[in-house]
């Protein structure tokens, strides 16, 4: 019998994909939502359950008042339960049921078998929270939470160590993964010497450990930085230019740059990022500039996709680099690509997702 008929021929798995946000929360559309397709086609059918909705996202980033958001989010948490028991298996982005200690959670979740992704170092927002009462009722939620997972997926290798620490029974390190199908690969762009950088207006400031030495690049030579998804951003002596983010146009914005930026603190939470902007600009085909902390250090190969750089002078050196020199920008750009379509793809990873799910629902 071919594969496709013993798919059919195997009993169907329900599972429900408790996601922290809908399709405009960025964590939730790539760790979970992008994998149904796969999981569908492995006979698992799913129910998608997002607990913030679009609208809490929108005023997260500067577009409305959150509290609406967050009172529906907790009206809905009351049918958590009755959703989970409809289900064989859950699969949980971070957490069921936000800012509730592990008792209630456990009690939402009932008997039912369940795994959990993690992309950041989520755990530090209760762990080193500035409040005391926060510390000592949710402190050690993600350590009960990690322990009773049927399987605890994990984007790097911080994140790793830590799951292992807390216990957990199974671990996976699944990268935070483009869709190629998303990112043709265009002509170089041309025009004026242009960088990006992608993110969020939380996320923006960390530019601003690196904008003397922009500065210093802008004052020898003409430069532009394209900043996706921060539309107040500033650096002072920088020509910025802003596009609005969205789904259907993050490539083709990022194909508008010659090469992309990734600037980042050495701190514990730095560590547990996923390093996917790095992903989205390889599989656009240009080069990189990256801090060398946590996963940036695995995905970019220095001085074959891209340059990892700590000072000043090494920022302003990497990119001067990649400014004069087109042919640099095409021979690295072309082996983050190929990169990502070995190692970082949707293409690549959707059906080991969905094999292993299918595997870990068959076995709880």
């Amino acid at each position: 019998a071919s594969s496709d008929e013993d798919t059919r021929a195997r009993k169907p798995l329900r599972l429900l994909m408790a996601a922290r946000y809908g399709q405009l929360g960025a964590s939730s559309r790539l760790r979970l939502i992008q994998y149904r397709p796969f999981l569908e086609d492995a006979g698992i059918a799913t129910t998608l359950r997002g607990f913030l909705s679009d609208g809490y996202v929108r005023a997260l980033y500067g577009k409305g008042s959150r509290l609406p958001g967050i009172a529906g989010a907790y009206a809905r948490a009351l049918s958590a339960p009755l959703a989970a028991r409809r289900q064989d298996i859950l699969w949980i982005e971070k957490e069921f049921l936000p800012w509730l200690p592990y008792a209630a959670e456990r009690l939402a979740i009932g008997a039912k078998p369940y795994i959990l992704d993690f992309d950041d170092a989520w755990s530090l927002r209760y762990e080193r929270s500035g409040s005391r009462l926060v510390r000592r009722s949710l402190g050690d939620k993600f350590r009960h939470l990690v322990r009773g997972a049927a399987l605890t997926i994990v984007a790097n290798d911080t994140l790793l160590a830590w799951a292992q620490a807390q216990g957990a029974k199974a671990t996976l390190r699944l990268p935070t993964v483009v869709d190629l199908d998303r990112y043709p690969l265009s002509p170089a762009p041309d025009g004026v010497f242009t960088l990006g950088w992608i993110g969020t207006p939380l996320t923006a400031a960390y530019l601003d450990t690196i904008a003397e030495p922009l500065r210093i690049l802008a004052a020898e030579a003409p430069l532009r930085l394209l900043i996706i998804g921060a539309p107040d951003k500033r650096i002072e002596g920088v020509d910025c230019v802003h596009a609005e983010w969205s789904e259907a146009s993050e490539a083709a914005m990022i194909a508008r740059c010659h090469a992309g930026i990734m600037p980042l603190p050495d701190d514990d939470w730095a560590w547990g990022k996923s390093g996917y902007k790095l992903i989205q600009y390889m599989a656009c085909g240009i080069p990189v500039v990256a801090s060398p902390v946590g996963v940036n250090a695995d995905i970019v190969e220095h001085g074959v996709n891209g340059f990892l750089v700590e000072t000043e002078n090494e920022w302003r050196s990497a990119i001067e680099a990649l400014l004069s020199d087109p042919e640099l920008r095409r021979r690295m750009g072309g082996a983050g690509r190929q990169k990502v379509e070995e190692k970082y793809s949707l293409q690549v990873w959707g059906p080991k997702v969905a094999g292993m799910l299918r595997e870990v629902a068959e076995r709880a």
